[in-house]
């Protein structure tokens, strides 16, 4: 019987989630909603598997893999995730990932990937193993997750979006004054001059 903990901060996903499993002969052991709540309930439960979403209030994404992979080394991580873009799902394994899902993936799939990662092996969702063989364009060589931090990296996704400075601050669990630096030092690094630009970049990257 594989124990999976599930980590995303939207209780319908869960509950779902919960009712996929209970057919698939997997235990849940543990949820959470946040990354602050992860890393303290991995402190007290046992599991063979991390079911993580990638955006959740406070710490997430990248950093959230960097710090459990950091805390627990030996429980493989699968994310599931919204987001279907090349550059997103190569960080994520980058940092420690075991396998990456998206939540438009067959229910087949998902259970497929949570056997293989749990028993120690790898996975990437089909369709976007697929892009991710072809991602190598015309903007390769440019690709912002060669020279942005992570942190960077997520608050240009959030901007290319159409999110505000006040709404990814509420969304990252950080200061305006921090997004904006940050969104400061990114545009400087990739030699943006304005908001236009910063959106075409994200769009020419498929950050849309």
């Amino acid at each position: 019987m594989i124990k999976v903990f599930i980590a995303d901060d939207h209780a319908i996903v869960r509950e779902g989630l919960k009712q996929l499993l209970a057919l698939s002969s997997v235990t849940l052991v543990g949820e959470a909603v946040s990354g602050a709540q992860l890393l303290e309930s991995l402190r007290k439960v046992t599991a063979d598997l991390l079911l993580l979403d990638m955006t959740m209030p406070g710490i997430s994404g990248v950093e959230l893999i960097e710090r459990v992979r950091a805390q627990d080394p030996r429980l493989p991580i699968l994310v599931l995730s919204m987001h279907n873009e090349p550059q997103i799902a190569r960080r994520a394994l980058t940092a420690g990932a075991s396998g990456y899902c998206t939540k438009d993936s067959d229910p087949e799939v998902l259970i497929e990937a949570i056997r293989k990662v749990a028993s120690g092996g790898r996975f990437i969702d089909p369709v976007l193993a697929e892009s991710m063989a072809f991602d190598t364009g015309q903007h390769a060589q440019y690709q912002p997750r060669e020279v942005l931090s992570d942190r960077e990296f997520n608050i240009l996704r959030l901007l290319v979006q159409g999110k505000s400075v006040n709404e990814i601050a509420a969304e990252l669990v950080i200061s305006n004054k921090t997004v904006s630096t940050h969104k400061a030092r990114l545009m400087q690094k990739l030699n943006l001059k304005n908001n236009a630009e910063l959106v075409r970049y994200g769009v020419d990257h498929g950050l849309t």
